[in-house]
Order: structure tokens, then sequence, then C-alpha cells
């Protein structure tokens, strides 16, 4: 069977981001692994803002056939379940082009306290018992955003703060740091909701955890499936 070649991709100003849909990533994985190469690795960072953003990251290539990408789309129904059980976050599966990941956006309401960066008890209660469930040959990349209130300066080192604070609590739970392929800040560039709207802002404050398959993932997959 003729093998597809999934290159290592490179960090991009921007990516188009194809919407997600209903089908799960177990029977998403087989259509992936069946069809034509396509980038892999940490590009989910900035899937954000409807569609665009900025990709963060780096990337890890791999030839992944159609059993693996089942495999793997399993692995990651499973942790998008697990992350639905976290309090605060909206959960949602898909692809682009070709990458199968799990969005998990935390809300900052419940995450943080106002204008802070320290994570709350509830939010680190949350993350450790996520953690502990989570396969560890998940990558991860974590993304801060805010609204636009405050000074540019400010929402940049709040969005940055954020992100550091979950990837310092998710390393004191045992994940490497070398899993998390970034941590960025992004202040208020990429906004989902209405920023002159109090209930807009509220959905703009928050820390979008992205969940990516490993390159010992994608190997251990193409042993099992037999490639």
């Amino acid at each position: 069977m003729k093998k597809n070649k999934i290159v290592a991709v490179v960090l991009s100003a921007a990516f188009l981001l194809l919407p997600s849909c209903n089908m799960s990533n177990t029977a998403k994985g087989g259509m992936i692994g069946a069809g034509s190469g396509a980038g892999v690795g940490a590009l989910i960072g900035g899937l954000i803002g409807q569609g665009k953003g900025a990709a963060i990251g780096a990337g890890i290539g791999a030839v992944v056939g159609t059993g693996a990408g089942v495999l793997i789309g399993k692995k990651m129904d499973k942790a998008a379940e697990q992350a639905k059980e976290i309090e605060g976050a909206k959960v949602e599966q898909g692809e682009q082009n070709g990458v199968q990941y799990v969005k998990v956006t935390l809300d900052s309401g419940i995450t943080f306290p106002t204008n802070g960066t320290t994570l709350s008890a509830t939010a680190k209660n949350e993350l450790s018992k996520f953690v502990m469930q989570l396969d560890p040959q998940f990558d991860l990349a974590i993304a801060g955003h805010t609204d636009n209130t405050g000074t540019l300066e400010v929402n940049q080192r709040i969005s940055l703060q954020r992100a550091q604070s979950v990837a310092n609590h998710l390393n004191s739970c045992g994940v490497q740091y070398s899993r998390l392929r970034s941590v960025k800040g992004y202040d208020y560039q990429y906004p989902i909701a209405d920023n002159s709207t109090a209930a807009g802002r509220a959905q703009n404050r928050r820390v979008e955890l992205y969940l990516l398959p490993s390159q010992a993932m994608i190997n251990e997959a193409n042993a099992a499936a037999g490639k």
C-alpha cells in the first residue's frame, strides 16, 4: 500500500483553520491516514479568530498509514472526553491539513482571579486530575489571550504569564517541558468575541490548550498498525 508522507511543518505567520465537524477523530483518522500528505506537529496554538491565526511551535515529521491514523484518532477521542471534565472548559476536536488535535479553552473567569496570573485552587485541581488521565505521549501547546481593556503592554504581560502559569502547573504534575511545543501570550490580537460588550470581553479572556500527537505516539501507532 502506498504510504503517505506527513511532512514537517515550519512556523508560519498565519494558517487557515478547517472548521471541525461532528465526525470523531477515530473516523477522521482513517481518512487522514489514507489521504494526501499534510503537516504534522504543533502548528495549533494560533488556530483562533474564526479560522485565522498564527501557528506556533515546532514541527515534527512522520509517515502515517491509514491504520495508524485510526489509532491516533481513538486516543484523541479519549483525550477530548477527559478534557470535558475540566470545570469551565470548552472542548473542540478538529484537524488542519491532516493534523488531528484537541483544543481545550479554559475560562479565565474560573481559571484566574480578576487581573491575576496565578491559577486558582479550583483550576489547579481540575488540571491536575486531567493530566493524571492524559496519555503521556501527547504534546501540548498553550496560548494565553486577553480582552482589549488596558494597554497593549499590560495585556501582553498578562496573556504570557497566564499561559506560563498553566505550563508550570502542568510541569509540576509531571508534564515535561519538552512536551510543550509552545507557551505564548497573544494579548488581544485574536479575539473570538466582540470586545465592545462585557460578555464578549469575558470570552476573549482565555487560555487555550492544544493536545497534539507526538512523534512517539505516531511511531507507536505505526508499529501497532503493522506499518
